[in-house]
């Protein structure tokens, strides 16, 4: 029987199936987990100290959930890893070419994403890494929101439907991933003890909105 502190003591300490399956290299990977952590409290500290506006209930909610989004998009990379076709990645993507929920989709997956597996895993794990990155640390985060709020609509029409003998999915599931990295774009949540507030209050040009100043401004 498990629980979620055993599940999560599991996963602190790299013991969980998908950090077994990486043998030694999983040790470099919660590694990286551990830095992301460390950096996420960092800002939150520093943030906390250096602005007073950040020292409010909305400010710390906002970061206390887009860390434990970030935690969980980070988890779910492991199953990308390694790349090849005995990963869960390519489980679930078969999986898609038979449930997703529109024709079209179905055949998209066949067609394209199928042949072509060993260029997309590494691309999904980068991305699905890159949103790790992001809301654990707030960074680029109206950016990220965005983007992972889309990379789950693909999730949801992807694994719509059920075959018999296949593991059913709640598309609500979904949904609600869809409206909190949308939530966290919509309220630029990495201005809540993240990066995104450091850049806009410590790098002047950000601060200015001069010259990529003003792009860094549009994604934070």
């Amino acid at each position: 029987m498990t629980n979620p502190i055993t599940d999560a003591f599991s996963f602190l300490t790299a013991n969980t199936g998908d950090f077994e399956a990486l043998g030694l290299w999983k040790y470099l990977i919660l590694l990286v987990f551990y830095a992301l952590l460390a950096g996420s409290l960092w800002l939150a500290v520093v943030n906390w100290r250096e602005d007073p506006a950040q020292r409010n209930g909305t400010a710390l909610w906002l970061w206390f959930s887009r860390l434990l989004i970030g935690c969980m998009w980070f988890q779910g990379t492991l199953w990308k890893l390694p790349f090849g076709h005995q990963n869960g990645l390519w489980y679930w993507t078969q999986q898609m070419a038979g449930r997703a929920a529109f024709e079209v989709h179905r055949a998209f997956v066949n067609d394209v994403i199928l042949p072509n597996f060993d260029i997309v895993n590494p691309l999904v794990y980068l991305a699905e890494l890159g949103f790790a990155i992001a809301l654990m640390l707030g960074l680029f985060v109206r950016f990220a929101g965005v983007a992972a709020a889309l990379f789950t609509v693909n999730l949801w029409l992807g694994i719509y439907n059920k075959r018999p003998g296949d593991p059913e999915e709640w598309p609500w599931s979904y949904m609600f991933l869809i409206l909190l990295c949308g939530t966290f774009a919509v309220f630029a949540a990495g201005r809540s003890l993240g990066a995104d507030v450091w850049l806009r209050r410590n790098v002047a040009f950000v601060r200015d909105g001069r010259g990529l100043g003003a792009l860094v401004r549009l994604l934070t």
